[in-house]
């Protein structure tokens, strides 16, 4: 399946060469931003047999049974919250999404700091056992899309006029990196019947998503008046901004909701990748000329992005708590052991 797309395709190939052509991509990526919060990017130099053999590793994993798959389930993960999920374990706005999943992030091993001292969300990865070629590709992907995560920020810095290291020096020089491999199994439902979604209508939590989809198509993003497809175009990905973006920008760049349903007869499969502010930033509004745009009223959630305060572990983790009620008893756990931290800590 191959369409044209409604939305902008900018080749960032200047911004990976540094050439004098970046604030012009800059400007396209800005424009984007503003008007649709959905863009493809061609000329990303992310190498194309390494996204085949990605693809390629993860339907061989997903055509196993479910017992198997559950060797690396996302309950064996602990607090770095890792592994496989079945299909209907996943929420969105409290209904279950027709996808099975991997959960990965960046490789920590257990002497890490971080994972010393008990940090949600950091640790080791679960890999089907047997398969080295699998994590080897996982491991390389996630590298490659952290290297263009940090490409495409100085583009979204220099697209509203800040230093091109404005988020690295703030809040993305060591990124949260979680990347989330989806099987959105076919829908065999009779063609008189509603299906189902794979996902619902929901925004990204954190700043910049960058997604491969296979060539099944079923990603619809909501534009001011009407949802329009986002087919899969060759060669490019797609890339989508996040509510912590829209919260620095004051609303400025939009974090647009989006949704997705597998119009096909055999299962889609999808990789998004999200390139996150640091567990322990403080994210905070930049100073802009500009009166903050808060949506409330129009958003899916009717939340508004831009009254949290705290760091982004803390907003990210009451946000997952919400996609795995399982987790809710973790999270809840966790807070009440950094407040008795706090408590003790004011009683020395």
């Amino acid at each position: 399946m191959s369409e044209v797309s409604p939305l902008p395709i900018i080749d960032i190939g200047p911004l990976l060469s540094g050439g004098a052509g970046r604030h012009e991509v800059a400007c396209q990526i800005g424009l984007a931003c503003r008007e649709a919060g959905f863009f493809y990017i061609v000329g990303h130099g992310v190498d194309e047999e390494l996204q085949l053999r990605l693809e390629n590793h993860s339907r061989r994993f997903f055509a196993r049974d479910l017992e198997t798959k559950l060797e690396i389930s996302i309950t064996k993960g602990g607090k770095a919250w890792r592994g496989y999920f079945p299909v209907g374990r996943e929420l969105t706005s409290g209904r279950p999404d027709l996808k099975e999943g991997v959960y990965f992030g960046a490789e920590l091993s257990a002497d890490h700091p971080l994972v010393k001292a008990g940090t949600p969300m950091h640790g080791p990865n679960l890999f089907p056992p047997g398969v080295p070629a699998f994590r080897e590709t996982v491991l390389d992907y996630m590298a490659a899309m952290t290297k263009l995560g940090h490409v495409l920020m100085t583009g979204i810095a220099l697209s509203l006029g800040l230093n091109e290291s404005y988020f690295a020096d703030r809040y993305t020089s060591d990124p949260l990196i979680l990347f989330r491999i989806f099987n959105y199994p076919a829908d065999l439902s009779p063609p008189d019947e509603q299906a189902s979604w794979g996902v619902g209508e929901h925004t990204d939590y954190g700043v910049l998503t960058i997604l491969r989809q296979d060539a099944s198509g079923g990603l619809q993003v909501k534009s001011r008046s009407a949802w329009i497809d986002a087919p899969p175009v060759p060669g490019s990905l797609v890339c989508n901004i996040g509510d912590m973006l829209d919260r620095m920008t004051g609303g400025l760049y939009r974090s647009t909701p989006h949704r997705v349903k597998n119009p096909a007869r055999h299962d889609r499969l999808s990789f998004p990748f999200f390139f996150d502010p640091n567990f322990s930033a403080e994210v905070k509004p930049i100073e802009v000329s500009w009166p903050v745009n808060d949506d409330r009223n129009e958003r899916w959630d009717r939340a508004s992005v831009h009254q949290f305060s705290g760091t982004y572990g803390e907003y990210l983790l009451s946000k997952v708590s919400r996609v795995f009620p399982e987790l809710q008893e973790e999270v809840s756990q966790l807070r009440a052991g950094e407040k008795l931290g706090e408590d003790r800590s004011l009683q020395v």
